[in-house]
């Protein structure tokens, strides 16, 4: 057993680490809710583009965007987002387990990623996957212009003609508790794809809004060209949005679920200490009453 001293050091350092997860706890629930505040506020924009996309890739038309073709081929382009630094309970290995099931799902594809953050691309290389490219200066809380250039790299290497389909392998942000790894087909943009984001996130849309007619002013074609590429880049820092909100959450819950374990190990030795002072009391006491006898 343990001595008093050792126990009462013990103590000392784990209340010094509860400052310090209690503190970290306090940052990310601060840094949580401006996070999750600006994701709820452009989710339905983000929504209501990718309807829009839908109606637009299934209108005819002479010639089809090129983001809106389907394409044959067994070459994917996945960008897969994690964060620089580790504390955030289960974000970045949901994400990397998200990947590594797609890899498994298709077998017969070749797999190239765009990787945002240090988890994420030290994970892909030590099981020797292909990075293209990689983005680990990011702050926290990119803004558009910084996610801007990561969809036009993706953007430009699916009209270059070098993927079949482009993806995205992010963390979706369903509460404070809940976050959950995605895989969302980015690139072409088709009605069934759009569809599926749809109801996976607000349900089955009725069949009056489903069925929605618009009206295209100038004209199909110019509205096209400058709506499509706009929207793509919408989504991308959407699903950065959510990312963010989730790595911070779950940054929040497992700063607060080391807090609480500490406080519990705290208790724990409190007692052990208060026990081993009693015996050694016990112990003292002993022995002074066998001296005072022997002297009898």
């Amino acid at each position: 057993m343990a001595s008093g001293k050792e126990i009462k050091n013990r103590i000392k350092s784990i209340k010094n680490t509860k400052k310090i997860t209690k503190a970290m706890e306090l940052v990310a629930a601060a840094k949580m809710k401006r996070a999750v505040a600006k994701t709820l506020a452009s989710r339905s924009y983000a929504l209501y583009s990718w309807e829009i996309l839908s109606y637009l890739a299934k209108t005819p038309a002479d010639e089809l965007h090129p983001l809106l073709k389907d394409r044959t081929g067994n070459k994917y382009l996945v960008i897969l987002i994690t964060s620089n630094r580790g504390l955030s309970g289960a974000y970045n290995a949901q994400a990397i387990r998200a990947s590594i099931a797609f890899i498994r799902e298709h077998p017969e594809a070749e797999v190239d990623f765009i990787v945002v953050g240090k988890k994420g691309e030290d994970a892909l290389r030590r099981t020797g996957r292909n990075i293209i490219a990689s983005f680990t200066e990011l702050p926290e809380l990119v803004s558009l212009r910084e996610v801007t250039s990561i969809a036009n790299f993706a953007i430009d290497q699916f009209l270059s003609n070098n993927y079949a389909k482009a993806f995205f392998i992010y963390t979706d942000y369903v509460s404070a508790l809940t976050q959950t790894a995605k895989v969302r087909q980015l690139l072409p943009i088709s009605p069934e794809v759009v569809k599926k984001v749809v109801t996976d996130s607000i349900g089955d849309i009725p069949p009056a809004q489903a069925e929605s007619n618009y009206l295209f002013e100038p004209n199909y074609d110019i509205l096209v060209k400058n709506m499509v590429e706009k929207i793509a880049r919408m989504q991308v820092y959407q699903m950065f949005l959510e990312s963010n909100a989730s790595e911070q959450s779950s940054k929040m819950m497992a700063m607060k679920n080391a807090s609480e374990a500490a406080g519990e190990m705290i208790d724990e030795l409190t007692l052990a200490f208060n026990k081993a002072r009693q015996a050694s009391i016990t112990q003292e006491i002993s022995e002074i009453s066998a001296g005072v006898a022997s002297v009898s």
